[in-house]
């Protein structure tokens, strides 16, 4: 069995205390790797998750099916404790969706769209309007209600592609998403078409929350993708009175109930205290939620199955999370935090895995400074596996409320150059990720999560 050979490591002796222990976690860190790297569970679960159940709202039967697949995940992984966590979240359902651009010069053209999440329908008759132009929910103002009245305000604002973090580019351009469509609304706009947030030209409509102020009227509000967002600004240059018809019918229904899946293995001397990790199990329904965020609930509930696997008995919990609901409204962070709040529970890590499965660069790390010391001396570890990068950072949505408890948070990190291209978007499916890509980040965190619960964080 694999696991004489990682306990093997704990019983030999040395005249070399220090470099023996370094040589005995090298080792360690490198079985987890040869385990990840040559095992096909956590790709085939992956394949199952996004081909069989694919995009999972939090209030469809494909999620309520992911809940009970990843439950079963974690229990064939070695989990000895499952349970849920219940939860109300909202129940917006997607309907039709067609647009096409209409022009006195150059004829009409329909264009691929995709409504936003939480929008309010068109009606069966659609809405067709004239068309202005803006680059960011800025140029409103500037513009003023005379111009923006009963129009449709098309946000033009790309990801700026210059950048060093593409995470950053989106946060940039993400509001004319999000607060764009009652940003119009204010100054009359009838309707709201927002450029998909990527920095590919593509025509996968890329959608997403969109999030109305209460206090102005409720309009449609769309996602174009790029390659037609960049025909309707050329258009517009041309023909200033083009418009845009679109018929959408998303419906709000009254809430249902939907569950956090939790999955653990207790420690074995301090099995109170808590190191957790998890992805959310929530996906758009356009696409197989495979990168966002299939990829990271598949490789928290990896990290249980490699310690199992390898005989590794943690002295703290471990616990796989999968949150529900981080797209629409984040009730499953919410829910979780609520928890440790009234349980008491110490949680010395949350690891957050939610930027897909590309090769992993490193770790963002949220914690004191002279625990972000304490971190980066393990970073020769990785190095071999090109995982380089230990650095102060944001950790993520769902394990962000933790930092209230004191818990040091983690963001795992990879390479997002290409990220966007997938997400929120018909494009992220299984086929876009790449075995060992996934399985390397998969042991990234398996290996971080030995050397923390083995060391402590103090």
């Amino acid at each position: 069995m694999k696991f004489f050979a990682i306990i093997l490591l704990f019983c030999v002796g040395t005249s070399h205390p220090v470099k023996a222990q370094e040589n005995e976690d090298l080792k360690s860190v490198e079985m987890i790797f040869d385990e990840a790297l040559s095992d096909n569970t956590a790709y085939e679960s992956l394949r199952y998750l996004s081909k069989e159940i694919g995009g999972r709202l939090p209030n469809s039967p494909e999620v309520r099916e992911a809940v009970k697949f990843t439950a079963e995940l974690m229990r064939s992984a070695g989990a000895d404790t499952i349970f849920y966590q219940e939860m109300m979240v909202r129940n917006w359902i997607r309907g039709e969706e067609t647009a096409s651009l209409i022009s006195r010069v150059h004829g009409t053209r329909e264009v691929i769209i995709s409504d936003l999440g939480m929008a309010v329908p068109t009606g069966t008759e659609g809405i067709q309007a004239k068309v202005i132009e803006v680059n960011g929910i800025e140029e409103l103002e500037m513009l003023g209600e005379e111009a923006i009245r009963d129009r449709i305000v098309f946000f033009n604002q790309p990801m700026d592609p210059a950048l060093k973090s593409t995470f950053t580019a989106y946060g940039r351009a993400a509001a004319q998403r999000v607060q764009g469509p009652s940003a119009a609304a204010k100054y009359g706009a009838v309707g709201a078409v927002i450029r998909s947030l990527t920095l590919a030209t593509d025509e996968y409509p890329h959608t997403g929350v969109t999030r109305y102020d209460e206090e102005v009227p409720k309009i449609p509000a769309v996602c174009i993708c790029t390659a037609h967002a960049d025909l309707l600004s050329e258009w517009l240059k041309s023909d200033p009175d083009i418009e845009l018809f679109f018929r959408t019918s998303g419906r709000l229904l009254p809430d249902v109930e939907s569950y956090n899946v939790i999955g653990e293995i207790r420690g074995t001397e301090y099995p109170d205290e808590y190191i957790i990790i998890g992805g959310h199990l929530d996906a758009w329904d356009t696409g197989e939620g495979a990168h966002d965020d299939g990829v990271g609930c598949i490789q928290s509930i990896e990290v249980l199955r490699i310690f199992t696997e390898l005989g590794i008995k943690p002295k703290h919990s471990i616990r796989a999370v999968m949150f529900m609901d981080e797209e629409v409204s984040g009730t499953g962070s919410v829910t979780y935090a609520e928890h440790v709040r009234s349980s008491g529970e110490k949680h010395l890590l949350a690891i957050e895995c939610d930027r897909g499965g590309t090769s992993p660069v490193g770790f963002y790390i949220d914690a004191p400074d002279e625990t972000i010391a304490r971190i980066v001396q393990w970073k020769p570890f990785f190095l071999p596996y090109g995982i380089h990068l230990f650095t102060r950072g944001g950790s993520g949505a769902d394990v962000g409320r933790l930092k209230e408890f004191n818990t040091v948070l983690i963001g795992y990190l990879p390479d997002t150059n290409r990220y966007f291209d997938y997400h929120h978007s018909p494009n992220d499916t299984f086929e876009k990720v790449n075995k060992r890509e996934m399985q390397m980040g998969s042991a990234a965190n398996a290996a971080l999560i030995y050397l923390i619960d083995k060391y402590g964080l103090e």
